[in-house]
């Protein structure tokens, strides 16, 4: 598929209105929202539940609790999913408790709501079967435990059998920078890899058995030249490099799924991560456009 193909129906403006709108919502409406604080995790996902219904998309619930209190999953399942093997894009609406959590992960919910909103107009039409979804409780004192909201799912899809060729995992994917120097690495890896030391990128993370998925998805993402994307596949799902596994990705990985983290690279970039700084006026919302087109470069052609 090419640029230009996309480019005719693609309105960035207009993307960028809708992601600045949903950050703001998330962030400064709503802000922190944690077990700590029920019911604004309550109220973040009344949020994007309503405006998956709003758009008149099949929303479906996995409700569980922890410390006696009901937390949801919300997965909107599309085009025979998932009854056949498809393909998930998801985020977590949680943050730590401090924080409003613009970047981390409101920047990530954004986008896939946005290609909610594009599919629900048929902007947007899936080439395989798809399911958006948006975890809860992902941050501590969740984090690494069985409750995390992508541990539930992943382990309720292995159960029913799910087939799910690709989890692409969004990780905070708002915060851009363009100063040398500006972006951090783990030790030795952007000298092994030659990565810029400017943060104008997304990254894409997979462990091994997850190569295939990498290379597919830095294949269309190279398809949009206004979003360099630079991939680094982690063996052994992922422990070598322990920064890799601290999203839900992890949790598609030790089911044995083929899942990725694309994302901003966190606290690598970041200098307001799991801060009070995290706020919307610190995000790229025209870099966060592009990374919504380069996602439906990979998952399908806009009509």
């Amino acid at each position: 598929m090419t640029d230009s193909k996309v480019g005719r129906a693609f309105c960035p403006s207009k993307v960028e209105e809708y992601l600045r709108g949903h950050v703001e919502t998330l962030a400064n409406r709503i802000g922190p929202r944690s077990l700590y604080k029920p019911e604004k995790l309550e109220e973040a996902r009344a949020f994007i539940q309503g405006l998956l219904n709003e758009w008149d998309l099949p929303v479906e619930t996995q409700e569980y609790r922890v410390w006696r209190t009901p937390v949801k999953n919300l997965v909107v399942h599309l085009d025979g999913a998932p009854q056949k093997p498809y393909y998930l894009v998801g985020a977590h609406y949680d943050t730590v408790s401090h924080t409003p959590g613009a970047d981390d992960n409101a920047s990530a919910v954004a986008v896939v709501l946005e290609l909610a909103r594009l599919v629900s107009q048929g902007q947007l039409k899936p080439v395989r079967p798809l399911t958006l979804a948006f975890f809860t409780l992902e941050e501590p004192p969740i984090f690494g435990t069985p409750l995390m909201g992508s541990r539930i799912y992943a382990s309720r899809a292995q159960k029913a059998g799910h087939v799910i060729k690709g989890a692409l995992v969004l990780e905070m994917v708002g915060y851009y920078c363009h100063q040398p120097g500006c972006q951090g690495y783990p030790p030795f890896i952007r000298q092994l890899l030659g990565l810029p030391r400017v943060g104008n990128f997304i990254g894409i993370i997979g462990d091994g058995r997850s190569r295939r998925l990498v290379k597919k998805l830095e294949d269309a993402f190279k398809g949009n030249p206004h979003l360099p994307v630079h991939s680094l596949v982690v063996p052994l799902r992922g422990y070598p490099l322990p920064g890799s596994r601290l999203s839900d990705n992890a949790s598609f990985w030790d089911k044995g799924y083929p899942a990725v983290m694309i994302t901003d690279t966190a606290y690598y970039r970041n200098p307001n991560y799991h801060t009070p700084a995290d706020t919307p006026d610190t995000l790229d919302y025209v870099m966060m456009a592009q990374l919504v087109k380069s996602l439906a470069l990979f998952l399908g052609e806009p009509k």
